[in-house]
């Protein structure tokens, strides 16, 4: 066998090694946050509700809905890599489950209804892409989609809740900064690093084709966290514009997409953020702008 070949080997054997180790890490080092550290005492309900309560709300909501997207997941990828399923049912849903429970709990107790997630509906459009994905170079391309989501997703959840721990923290409540915010912050990263990792290591497996049809389905399906149509849209531009990230979109884009742009669009080496990713936050507030111009005018 070539040398290169035996290289190639054994460069995926080690990232799958090293998959399978984080995984089993994150699972013994951060399990689902014990509701018996989490105090929801509150200072003045009435001010953090109005300051952050569609925050919490939107938070708890795409938390929740983990379980669609483990439905989600079954049906798009038929046959997954055994590292990607222990992850994703074993270890990321338990845990994100347990911050949409503790962020509902904090909601309903400030004096908001409970979050409203769609927990099981998959879509047409899924379903479509799970049966194409029967194939195998169809499912890496399929898989590449997923890690680059979730990528997006879970660096994105880091900066907010960064930004949710300062504002809470400023109100002076330190029970709900310390004992919620802080617990959910901590266990994110490492799912950010499992999908950056599980990315690096498809990239170099991909054909041109395969890496064509990635952008190509990437430009055209990109949406920010919980944002499935434009209702949601305008709740996570409030969401930004409350926590501050509408005032320099641009480092935020280039945060959450720093390593897509390096795996997807090295060669547009004039690229500092995927053009599909800034336009679809400068959408998101600017339909949050548009609603509330709409209902002051009610």
């Amino acid at each position: 066998m070539p040398h290169s070949i035996l290289r190639e080997v054994s460069g995926l054997r080690k990232t799958e090694l090293r998959l399978i180790e984080h995984v089993a890490r994150i699972g013994e080092e951060h399990p689902p946050i014990d509701l018996g550290t989490v105090d929801f005492t509150v200072r003045n309900p009435r001010l953090l509700g109005k300051r952050y309560g569609h925050v919490l709300d939107y938070m708890a909501r795409v938390e929740l809905e983990v379980d669609r997207n483990v439905l989600e997941l079954i049906a798009m990828l038929p046959d997954p890599p055994p590292v990607d399923r222990t992850f994703y049912a074993d270890v990321w849903q338990p845990q994100e489950i347990r911050h949409g429970q503790i962020l509902d709990e904090l909601q309903v107790r400030l004096g908001r209804d409970p979050a409203t997630p769609d927990l099981d509906h998959v879509s047409a459009k899924i379903r479509i892409l799970g049966a194409l994905a029967h194939i195998e170079p169809i499912q890496d391309v399929v898989r590449m989609l997923y890690y680059l989501t979730g990528m997006s997703t879970e660096r994105s959840a880091v900066l907010a809740y960064n930004l949710l721990h300062e504002g809470v923290s400023d109100l002076g409540e330190t029970a709900v900064a310390d004992t919620i915010v802080a617990q959910i912050r901590r266990q994110e990263p490492a799912h950010y690093a499992f999908y950056k990792m599980s990315a690096r290591g498809l990239a170099s497996q991909l054909t041109h084709w395969q890496k064509w049809l990635v952008r190509h389905m990437r430009r055209i399906s990109f949406a920010p966290v919980g944002a499935n149509n434009a209702e949601q849209r305008a709740d996570f531009g409030d969401l930004v514009s409350t926590l501050g990230i509408d005032r320099n979109l641009e480092s935020f884009a280039i945060q959450i997409s720093r390593v897509e742009r390096e795996l997807l669009w090295a060669r547009d080496r004039g690229m500092r953020i995927p053009d599909y990713v800034l336009k679809a936050f400068h959408e998101s507030v600017e339909l949050a702008r548009v609603r509330s111009a709409n209902a002051r005018e009610r």
